[in-house]
């Protein structure tokens, strides 16, 4: 229990509501994974070829992914080998700590890059449905909180309902919207919602997409040229290109991240729904087997649910039971 109390020391420098909102968000994944990890030890009482077999099973059941499943398990063999572990239920602080190496990423990498001085340009990628509209929305209010100014483009011409949608979230978080009509060119309208963005003083403009269906050669080839708009007015333009993926779609998730990433230069993911899945081990295959960082999760339905995503809160979250029930155990 060594490691997730010195995680629990290092996150209590953080707010209370942040932990609190990884620690439900994460509570559908924590039940079905952490429960499954219990059972698996009263099942064991040591540490065998057998245990590691069913713990594979448990972590690639939880969307761990296949690949890096498979570099955990021999990273756990090492280290029980070096330690000299026998008993099954010494082995949990084990996992966490190596769960928590794997995402560890220093934070250039997992915070959004934003200018210090004049106009940051942030570029939203996805398909359709999964909140990429929603999660704009909510960024709006966060740096709006944060008193900065905001401007959203409605880029996403071609879904119906699309415009109005980002206008209803624009009004919520009290930042204007450029628009054109439905059907019009996207690049287009970045190009009016860049001049506006300049003629303003703002500081960071949102720029919502079409939801690109991956066997569309088109719909990606507009987003090229969406981009070099954005480029020929901001010449360092976007400053990040997020990839929002829906947590529940699980695997479906690593496989649109793996075509956006080479379609374009994606420098960070939104995972949003994390709460709504029981699967939530779908960071830890993006973070190791893409390289790219995540850097926004959705941990709720509310407008202040969109957190910065944070390894150690991350990894807390997914192991608070446990903690819990060893202060109990001490207490008593």
């Amino acid at each position: 229990m060594s490691f997730l109390k010195k995680l629990k020391a290092k996150i209590t420098d953080q707010t209370d509501s942040v932990t609190e909102k990884f620690k439900d968000g994460l509570s559908k994944t924590r039940h079905s994974f952490v429960g499954a990890m219990n059972e698996l030890i009263k099942d064991y009482r040591k540490v065998d070829e057998d245990f590691f077999e069913e713990l594979e099973e448990i972590l690639i059941s939880a969307d761990v992914g296949v690949h890096t499943v498979l570099t955990l398990i021999d990273e756990l063999k090492d280290e029980v080998k070096r330690r000299n572990i026998k008993d099954a239920k010494d082995i949990q602080p084990v996992i966490s700590e190596k769960l928590a190496e794997l995402l560890q990423k220093s934070d250039d990498e997992t915070e959004l890059k934003l200018k210090e001085d004049g106009l940051t340009i942030i570029l939203f990628v996805g398909v359709n449905g999964v909140g990429k509209t929603t999660t704009i929305g909510k960024l709006a209010h966060k740096f709006k909180q944060e008193g900065k100014k905001v401007i959203l483009a409605a880029g996403d011409t071609f879904r119906a309902g699309a415009i109005e949608q980002l206008e209803v979230w624009g009004e919520r978080a009290g930042v204007d919207v450029i628009k054109q009509q439905s059907g019009s060119d996207p690049a287009a309208v970045m190009y009016d919602a860049v001049h506006s963005a300049k003629s303003k003083g703002a500081d960071i403009l949102l720029c919502d997409t079409a939801g690109r269906l991956q066997n569309k050669v088109n719909l990606m080839n507009e987003l090229e040229k969406v981009k070099r708009v954005l480029t020929k007015e901001v010449p360092d333009a976007p400053h990040e290109v997020l990839l929002v993926l829906d947590a529940t779609t699980g695997q479906n998730a690593m496989s649109q991240a793996k075509t956006f990433g080479k379609a374009t230069d994606v420098s960070g993911i939104v995972l949003t729904k994390l709460d709504g899945t029981a699967k939530g081990g779908i960071v830890l295959a993006i973070r190791h087997e893409l390289d790219i960082p995540v850097k926004l999760v959705g941990l709720g339905e509310g407008i202040d649910d969109l957190q910065a995503f944070q390894a150690d809160q991350y990894v807390h979250g997914l192991f608070a039971d446990v903690l819990e029930q060893a202060e109990e155990v001490a207490k008593e």
